[in-house]
């Protein structure tokens, strides 16, 4: 009896470059909308701290009756 020296095991070369290509083509279309989203994020970010910024001038005016004369503590 022969034994097969030759398992079928594994992938062709076809196959891993169609995988290659399916994988690069996601990447092209995922990166863009990565960026976006993150400058959004940062946006939204700024946004958020100015709100509290505006917040905590009104506390201070409420507490004073006068907005702060400078933001800098010499």
């Amino acid at each position: 009896m022969l034994k097969k020296l030759r398992s079928n095991k594994g992938f062709t070369l076809i196959e891993l470059l169609i995988v290659v290509a399916i994988i690069g083509i996601l990447a092209a279309i995922a990166i863009p909308q990565f960026s976006a989203y993150r400058e959004k994020a940062y946006n939204s970010a700024a946004n958020s701290d100015l709100k509290n910024w505006k917040t905590g001038m009104e506390a201070y005016q409420a507490d004073y009756q006068t907005y702060p004369a400078a933001l800098d503590a010499r």
